[in-house]
């Protein structure tokens, strides 16, 4: 076997290609687009390289063809509670179903960030934000939603064989959108049925004045836990004009109190359901195809990305009269079939009964995140639960 460090055009080519080759026969496998994958990896448009470094490598067999690829980073950002000592990542890992392969992967990974300085890595994360090429998929192999991993079933085994052992578990929770509601739900919601209380769906024309109101919600909600920072609302503009060309506002709520935001229901459709007819590309022909798409094949699903509620609300009822006020125009006036909520790690007990309680919902899929200490004689310690 031939293990290739990513410093040429042609191994940064066979680090993508390496993905595609190893996955495609399986029909549940949408390809990433290109750009999105050369990007973590470019300084310039990744802000977490004004933090740290990464690499990444591509493995040959004696034939030349590929058979494996990983990445490994150092962030000294990334910090997760209970860490007692620095941590390094692994990630965009692929490999045949060979052991001996997987550990020449691992180990030049684990070597490389010896020499920085860190005790242990995780993986497979990101370079970056959470909310992207995060996990290991170990429970429900369907199609991957937007940015999300993909792997075989096999994976799981290379990563326990080698050593690692799971931190946290990512739950991502699925619902009929179709569903007739229950009953309780909506008695729940009839509490709230009176003028002080509005729900209400985004505006694009006002894109200003709910980035404040997602700031305000998102800041007094998560900011502070589990090492989140605060989000100013020029950061919320400009997530929002990002997503913009894709926003339904049908599936984008917000709820007020007396004027003032509490709570906010944040969806998107899934983009894989349209990338997928792109073959990875997104040249100025794939946009043209992509809009071509967009209007010809209705897409049927469509993925949370925030179920927010402030402090003050919580457990009260609140996610009970957004989901039936959002519920009369989702239910009825679009397209999806299928609704799956990005993952809630099992550290968060609170956030995972919030998402149990929007209604019959079930386990779409479950992303793992390993951890492998370099001092095997450190007692291992799992993800802490945030109370």
């Amino acid at each position: 076997m031939q293990l290739t460090e990513v410093i040429t055009t042609t191994a940064g080519k066979d680090f993508i290609r390496a993905n595609v080759e190893l996955n495609q026969s399986n029909p549940n496998y949408i390809r990433p687009l290109d750009k999105d994958v050369e990007e973590v990896f470019n300084p310039e448009k990744n802000k977490a390289f004004r933090q740290g470094e990464c690499t990444r490598w591509v493995l040959y067999d004696n034939d030349g063809r590929l058979i494996g690829r990983i990445a490994a980073f150092v962030n000294r950002k990334y910090r997760n509670k209970g860490d007692e000592f620095p941590v390094g990542g692994i990630g965009f890992f692929d490999c045949t179903n060979d052991q001996p392969a997987a550990d020449m992967l691992f180990d030049v990974a684990k070597h490389w960030l010896l020499q920085r300085g860190v005790e242990a890595m995780d993986g497979p994360i990101n370079f970056g934000e959470r909310d992207r090429w995060w996990g290991l998929v170990t429970e429900g192999y369907q199609e991957p939603l937007y940015c999300m991993n993909y792997n075989p079933p096999y994976y799981k085994e290379l990563f326990i064989t080698y050593g690692f052992r799971p931190f946290f578990n990512q739950i991502c929770i699925g619902i009929d959108p179709k569903k007739k509601l229950s009953d309780k739900m909506h008695a729940r919601h009839d509490q709230y049925a009176t003028a002080d209380y509005k729900c209400i769906p985004i505006d694009k024309k006002q894109l200003e004045k709910f980035a404040t109101d997602f700031a305000y919600i998102y800041n007094k909600a998560w900011a502070g836990h589990g090492g989140l920072k605060e989000m100013k609302k020029e950061q919320v503009v400009l997530m929002f004009k990002k997503m913009k060309p894709v926003m339904d506002e049908r599936i984008i709520w917000f709820t007020y109190h007396k004027e003032q935001p509490i709570a906010m229901f944040i969806n998107l459709p899934d983009l894989n359901q349209w990338f997928k007819y792109l073959n990875g590309q997104f040249s100025w022909y794939h946009k043209l195809k992509f809009l071509w798409i967009k209007r010809s094949k209705p897409c049927k699903k469509c993925t949370g990305l925030v179920f927010g509620i402030v402090p003050e609300f919580q457990g009260k009822g609140i996610d009970a009269y957004m989901i039936v006020e959002s519920g009369k125009v989702i239910q009825w006036q679009t397209p999806y079939t299928e609704y799956e909520m990005q993952w809630i790690g099992d550290f968060n007990p609170k956030m995972l009964n919030v998402a149990t309680s929007l209604g019959d919902t079930f386990r779409s899929r479950v992303l793992t995140t390993y951890r492998y200490q370099f001092d095997r004689t450190r007692p291992f310690k799992a993800h802490p639960t945030i109370s």
